[in-house]
C-alpha cells in the first residue's frame, strides 16, 4: 500500500536533496583529494571474477560510478574477436573483462604505474592487455578499432600532476579539445564509446565535439542516488 506524502516527509525530501546537491558541490571536483586516506594503499577491486590492485596514483573505480556502470554494459555486448581500446585505462579493469569476453585488447594510459600494474593483473589473471603508454592516440596510429572505450577526466581545473590528469580536464577543456580533434581523423574506427556525468559541463564538451565535426549520442543512462550517467557514442555529423 502506498503511502501518501505529508507536509513533513515532502519537506524531508528536500532536505534531503539539498544537503545531496550541497555535497556534491563541495566534494565531487576534489573527490580524490577527498578520498586520500581510503586509498592510501594499493587497494584491491574485482569484477566477474576479475581482481586488479589499484595504485594510490591511479584512479580508483571502488567509490566512483563510472567503471561499474561501463563494466555491466560491457558486459552485454558480444567481444569475441573484436578489436577493443580502453583510452586512458586506469585500473585496466575494462580492458580485462573485454579480454576475458574474447575481445583483443589495447589499453593505453600517460600514467605509467597504471600500465605496470594493469600488466601484472593480465598474468595473474591470466589474460591478454597489450599495454601501451600513449597521450591518447600519439602512439596509436597504425591501429583501428571496433570499440573504443573512454571514462575521460571532466572536471574543469589544471592538472598538476599526472595522477590529476585523471581527474582534470583543464581550464580550458583542453583534454577534450585535443580527443576530439584526434577523433575527427579516425573515420575507420567503429563504436566509440564515453561515459559522462550530469555532474560535467556537457555542453560545453558537446559544443567541442561539434566543432570538430562529432555528436555525442546518448545509446544508455543510470541513475545512481540521484546523479545521471550517460553512455555517448560519438559519431561523424553526416
Amino acid at each position: 500500500m502506498e503511502i501518501p506524502p505529508t507536509r513533513n516527509s515532502g519537506l524531508l525530501f528536500r532536505i534531503m536533496i539539498s544537503l545531496r546537491n550541497l555535497i556534491k558541490r563541495i566534494t565531487n571536483p576534489l573527490l580524490k583529494t577527498g578520498l586520500r586516506f581510503y586509498y592510501r594503499k594499493p587497494r584491491k577491486y574485482n569484477y566477474d571474477g576479475i581482481s586488479v590492485m589499484v595504485h594510490p596514483d591511479v584512479f580508483p573505480p571502488h567509490l566512483t560510478f563510472s567503471t561499474k556502470i561501463l563494466l555491466d554494459y560491457i558486459s552485454n555486448i558480444d567481444l569475441k574477436g573484436k578489436s577493443i581500446l580502453e583510452l586512458g585505462c586506469g585500473s585496466g579493469i575494462i580492458s580485462l573483462l573485454a579480454s576475458k569476453k574474447g575481445g583483443n585488447v589495447i589499453a593505453t594510459d600517460i600514467n605509467k604505474t597504471a600500465l605496470e600494474y594493469l600488466q601484472k593483473a593480465s598474468i595473474e589473471n591470466n589474460l591478454t592487455v597489450n599495454c601501451i603508454y600513449s597521450n591518447l592516440f600519439d602512439n596509436l596510429n597504425s591501429y583501428t578499432f571496433d570499440y573504443i572505450i573512454i571514462n575521460p577526466p571532466y572536471y574543469p581545473k589544471h592538472p598538476k600532476s599526472i595522477e590529476e590528469q585523471a581527474w582534470f580536464c583543464g581550464t580550458d577543456f583542453n583534454y577534450f579539445k585535443n580527443l576530439f580533434k584526434q577523433l575527427s581523423n579516425r573515420l575507420n574506427d567503429k563504436n566509440i564509446l564515453m561515459i559522462l556525468s550530469i555532474d560535467c559541463d556537457l555542453k560545453s564538451i558537446k559544443n567541442i565535439a561539434k566543432r570538430n565535426n562529432l555528436k555525442l549520442t546518448s545509446i544508455f543512462e543510470k541513475k545512481i542516488f540521484g546523479e545521471h550517467n550517460f553512455i555517448f557514442k560519438i559519431t561523424p555529423i553526416i
